[in-house]
């Protein structure tokens, strides 16, 4: 299974809900990158993906974006291919 990394806050119910999707299909660690805690990698975060928002998940070497973008991964029948493709 691919790597999961994901920038977050403490707080963030998009990223609640990313998890717990993320978790249904199988994944059991996702790298999480505390965007509220040091911004220094808030910054990191814009500089990769362009985006302010949180979360920001990245499978592999690949950016899915934020929640919306990953349920609608989900939905088109993408998400699983994506997480088995490093296997």
């Amino acid at each position: 299974m691919q790597p999961v990394k994901m920038y977050t806050t403490q707080v963030c119910p998009f990223c609640v809900r990313a998890k717990a999707l993320l978790k249904q299909r199988g994944v059991a660690a996702i790298e999480e990158i505390r965007v509220d805690l040091d911004p220094a990698q808030r910054q990191q975060m814009m500089e990769l993906t362009g985006r302010r928002t949180v979360p920001q998940i990245f499978i592999g070497e690949t950016h899915v974006g934020g929640c919306d973008e990953l349920v609608a991964l989900d939905q088109a029948g993408g998400l699983l291919p994506l997480l088995a493709a490093g296997r």
